[in-house]
């Protein structure tokens, strides 16, 4: 049976400064728990109702399991709609090397807003392997949920980082391509096994700090009359560019 004290603790954890105070945080969905657990996920706690239980994803469950009833978890969820799991992770955030980034495909983050939005660009690193993410502090938090969900199982397969991106960028060798509606064409990009690749926020692109590094500004050619893409499909379209020319022409050292 949970307590007040849970629930309140459980619920606390949507806020993002309730989860740096306490180092948690908590991801909901049949699917999303499963695919943690699948992937071995560090998870502290699990919450389950019957309906979980008797499921086959539950293989794999961290030490602490608790059942609880439908009543309990429509207490402590998240969503309108509740799920019949929701599980409790430890919050790591790794410090940056910057001289990591002159080495494979980085994709490094400028002001990202939306949850979705960074959800789908954890989905992009992690289907063209690039080798991290690298954000801005006030990129939205890649612990919350939404973010997590949308991430579709790729936030625990994809090197995360949060750093002041100048700082990160002011000794790096490798190309910086910033994405960039007044840029050079996309497609005549030569082969690049090393380069980061620069996306700005959905408002106001790239900040005037992090353009200052960028060493190649790229665009991706424009046939209809829509004003920009979103960054999440531009920031598809660029990687899906590089990883071609890779496999097509292997650059030599």
């Amino acid at each position: 049976m949970l307590t007040k004290a849970d629930i309140a603790r459980l619920r606390s954890l949507r806020d993002k400064k309730h989860r740096d105070e306490a180092g948690l945080f908590v991801i909901e969905g049949e699917k999303v728990v499963a695919e943690l657990l699948a992937a071995g996920h560090p998870l502290l706690e699990l919450y389950t109702t019957p309906d979980w239980e008797k499921s086959a994803a539950t293989s794999a469950k961290p030490p602490a399991s608790h059942p609880v009833t439908p009543e309990e978890m429509a207490r402590i969820s998240h969503f309108p709609t509740p799920s019949t799991v929701l599980a409790v992770g430890k919050i790591k955030r790794p410090t940056l090397e910057p001289t990591v980034l002159n080495q494979g495909l980085t994709l490094l983050l400028d002001g990202i807003q939306d949850a979705g939005n960074l959800g789908t660009l954890l989905r992009i690193a992690d289907w063209f392997a690039f080798d991290r993410i690298v954000a801005s502090a006030d990129c939205v938090d890649c612990f919350n949920q939404k973010v997590i969900n949308a991430s579709m199982g790729s936030f625990s397969r994809v090197q995360y980082f949060t750093a002041d991106l100048p700082a990160a960028l002011a000794h790096v060798t490798a190309p910086v391509l910033g994405c960039d509606l007044a840029g050079n064409d996309v497609h005549a990009l030569p082969p690049l096994r090393n380069a980061i690749v620069a996306i700005g926020s959905e408002g106001r692109g790239l900040s005037p700090a992090v353009r200052t590094y960028v060493t190649q500004f790229i665009t991706i050619p424009r046939f209809g009359s829509a004003e920009s893409l979103n960054a999440a499909v531009a920031a598809a379209i660029v990687c899906d560019n590089l990883r071609r020319n890779l496999g097509a022409n292997q650059p030599q050292d």
